[in-house]
């Protein structure tokens, strides 16, 4: 049975991690914190550095928040470059630049090892329930031998491209869900003002063309005002930047991320960088001093 390499075992990594465990592999674990207990309990063996990671897996998997912590984890003192040999695979399944992906791609292939972009769609949800959108960047041979890990940990897995692609599929991705997240927001905040319950209107379109996976469970969290996160705003926010960076570079305009960025931005302004993404309706709630459901 291959070996498997975890690093980043947060909030997505954790139960990722589990759906690997429970799939049979044997999995060498590091993080900033102490892993879960329930996976050394499960027979995961914890590792001081990333580079002992990579000296004892055949594939290494990392998911961390952003692209400095990536480029630290695989280039860093004692990071997985240090630790690896020729014909490993690493898997980025965090949510980064798909620029600096490009760039960490070619360094690991001057190793003599393979790379994979892979980030993930889905939430805390998705990773708990093996329901992740995977979106894997990279040549076809890596990814057919990652597959059988990838199909533990989501559904839909698409090999989009080359390296690089995954990223900018998911940087894609999170563009559509921040335009939804606010349309939800300003279409349930219009109902609720309009004195209509915003609960019997969610359920109403539930059954039309303006069903979505976003009015479905953040129109839900919303209304009952649960943002405890499964995706933090501040996260959100780092993908939105690359899609405005990325729009910069590539010399296109994106008016209406700019728009839930500066509607995420006011949330951060007033200390819900925390919360779940579904809380940027708390941006939209305050401008409009009314909230879609009382609290």
């Amino acid at each position: 049975m291959t070996k498997v390499g975890f690093i980043g075992l947060g909030i997505m990594g954790a139960p990722m991690a589990a759906n690997l465990q429970a799939g049979g592999y044997k999995l060498y674990l590091h993080d900033i914190k102490n892993p879960p207990a329930s996976l050394i309990d499960g027979g995961a063996t914890v590792c001081t550095s990333g580079a002992e990671v990579a000296k004892r897996a055949d594939i290494i998997i990392v998911m961390v928040p952003d692209t400095p912590h990536v480029e630290a984890a695989l280039f860093g003192d004692n990071g997985v470059a240090r630790g690896l040999t020729t014909g490993k695979i690493v898997v980025d399944m965090s949510s980064i630049s798909p620029i600096a992906t490009k760039g960490f791609a070619r360094k690991i292939n001057e190793l003599g090892c393979e790379y994979l972009d892979a980030p993930v769609s889905g939430g805390e949800v998705g990773a708990k329930a093996a329901s992740l959108t995977i979106m894997v960047g990279g040549p076809e041979n890596a990814f057919n031998t990652v597959k059988p890990l990838f199909a533990l940990m989501g559904k839909n897995i698409t090999l989009v491209g080359g390296n690089g692609d995954g990223q900018t599929t998911k940087v894609a991705n999170q563009i559509i869900v921040a335009l939804n997240i606010q349309a939800v927001a300003e279409a349930l905040l219009f109902a609720s003002k309009a004195g209509a319950d915003p609960a019997k209107v969610r359920e109403a379109l539930m059954g039309g063309f303006a069903a979505s996976r976003i009015l479905e469970v953040h129109g839900e969290r919303m209304i009952k005002r649960t943002f405890n996160p499964g995706f933090r705003i501040e996260l959100h926010q780092k993908d939105l930047n690359l899609a405005l960076q990325g729009a910069k570079a590539l010399g296109i305009s994106l008016p209406n991320t700019a728009a839930a960025q500066e509607l995420m931005n006011a949330c951060a302004a007033n200390g819900m960088s925390g919360l779940d993404h579904s809380a940027l309706c708390r941006a939209i709630e305050l401008m409009s001093n009314h909230q879609i459901a009382k609290s």
